[in-house]
C-alpha cells in the first residue's frame, strides 16, 4: 500500500473516531440552539440556573453510575437510596436534636445516611464478588427494600424535622449560583480524575472490557466492582440529602423512577451498557441533554406523557447511534 493511501486511510479513521467521540456534544449544541428559538424563556438566566440546579442531583448519581456500568454492572436501587437517605436524615434529626442540638443532629444524620448508602453498595458488591449474584437481581431487591425502609422511618408521611438553615444546601445560592451546582461540579471533577488518571480507573475499564483478562493480569475484579458500588452508594446518599434539603423533609416517595433517568443519562453520554467503555464527560453531556430537553418541553407545554415517550426514544436512539458509529 502506498504512503498516500495509508495517510488517507488514517485520516478517515481519525475523522470517524472524532465523529463518534463528539457526536453527543454536537447534538447538545444543536438542542440548545433549537430551544433558544422554540422554547419561550429558555435562555433567561433564571431558567438556566433552575435547570442546572435540577440536573445537579441527577448528575451526582450518574457520575457514580458511569463507573458501575463501565465495570459491567448496573444499580437499580439509586432512586430508593435517595429516598432512604433523606428519610434517615430526617428521622435522625428528629431523634437527636433534643439531645445534641440541631447542628450535630444534622451532621450525624447526614453521616449516617452516607454510611448506609456505602453499606448498600458494599452489600451489592460482596454478593457479586463472593456469590456471583447478578447486580441486576441484588439491586432490584434493594429497589423495593430501601423504599420500604424509607417509609417505615417516616410512617409513610413526609417528616419535616430539619432546621430552617438546612434548606440552604438544596435551595441556596453562592454568588448567584445554586449550591447543588458546586457539589455537582466537585463530584464531576473528582470522578473524572478518578476514572481518567488513576490506577483504579484503568482497572474499572479493564474489568468491564474483559474480566477474565483483568483477573489474570492481577486485578482484583470483585474488589474493583465492589468499590464502584460503594462510591455510587455514597453519591446517591449525598444527592438524597440535597433533595431532602430542597423539599424540606424526608419523604418515602421521593425520587421514584430516578434510577431510569440516571441510567438514561449515562447511556446517552455514550457509555456501553455491556461495560468496558464510557466517559465521565460523556455522562455530563447526557445529564445536560436530559435536563435541557425536559425543561424545553415543559416550557413548550408538551404533555408529561409525551415527555416520557421522548425520553424512551432518546435512550433507544443513543444506543442505536453508538452501535452504528462503532460498526463504522
Amino acid at each position: 500500500m502506498s504512503e498516500a493511501a495509508t495517510f488517507h486511510g488514517q485520516a478517515r479513521a481519525r475523522r470517524g473516531w472524532s465523529l463518534r467521540f463528539y457526536i453527543m456534544e454536537v447534538c447538545l449544541i444543536a438542542l440548545i440552539l433549537a430551544l433558544f428559538l422554540l422554547a419561550p424563556g429558555f435562555g433567561s438566566s433564571a431558567n438556566l440556573l433552575n435547570v442546572f440546579r435540577s440536573v445537579s442531583m441527577l448528575g451526582i448519581i450518574a457520575f457514580g453510575m458511569t463507573a458501575v456500568i463501565i465495570s459491567g454492572e448496573i444499580d437499580l436501587s439509586v432512586g430508593s437510596g435517595v429516598a432512604l437517605a433523606g428519610c434517615f436524615a430526617a428521622w435522625a434529626v428528629e431523634l437527636l436534636t433534643p439531645v445534641t442540638g440541631d447542628v450535630a443532629a444534622v451532621l450525624l444524620g447526614a453521616l449516617g445516611a452516607v454510611a448506609i448508602g456505602m453499606a448498600c453498595g458494599l452489600f451489592t458488591g460482596t454478593l457479586r464478588a463472593q456469590f456471583n449474584v447478578p447486580s441486576f437481581i441484588t439491586t432490584l431487591g434493594l429497589f423495593t427494600a430501601l423504599r420500604g425502609a424509607a417509609n417505615l422511618l417516616t410512617d409513610g408521611f413526609p417528616l419535616a424535622s430539619f432546621p430552617g438553615w438546612f434548606g440552604f444546601f438544596g435551595n441556596g445560592s453562592v454568588y448567584g449560583i445554586p449550591f447543588p451546582v458546586f457539589v455537582f461540579v466537585a463530584v464531576f471533577a473528582g470522578m473524572h480524575f478518578l476514572m481518567s488518571h488513576t490506577a483504579f480507573g484503568r482497572a474499572v475499564y479493564a474489568v468491564g472490557g474483559n474480566a477474565e483478562a483483568a483477573r489474570l493480569s492481577g486485578i482484583w475484579v470483585g474488589g474493583v466492582k465492589t468499590m464502584t458500588f460503594v462510591i455510587t452508594g455514597a453519591l446517591t446518599a449525598i444527592s438524597g440529602l440535597l433533595i431532602a434539603s430542597q423539599i424540606g423533609s424526608g419523604t418515602g416517595s421521593t425520587a421514584a423512577g430516578l434510577e431510569l433517568d440516571v441510567i438514561a443519562a449515562v447511556i446517552i453520554g455514550g457509555t456501553d451498557l455491556f461495560g468496558g467503555r464510557g466517559r465521565i464527560t460523556g455522562t455530563l453531556i447526557g445529564v445536560l441533554f436530559l435536563g435541557f430537553i425536559g425543561n424545553g418541553m415543559t416550557l413548550m407545554n408538551v404533555s408529561d406523557y409525551w415527555q416520557y415517550v421522548v425520553r424512551g426514544g432518546l435512550i433507544v436512539g443513543a444506543l442505536l447511534l453508538n452501535q452504528v458509529l462503532e460498526r463504522r
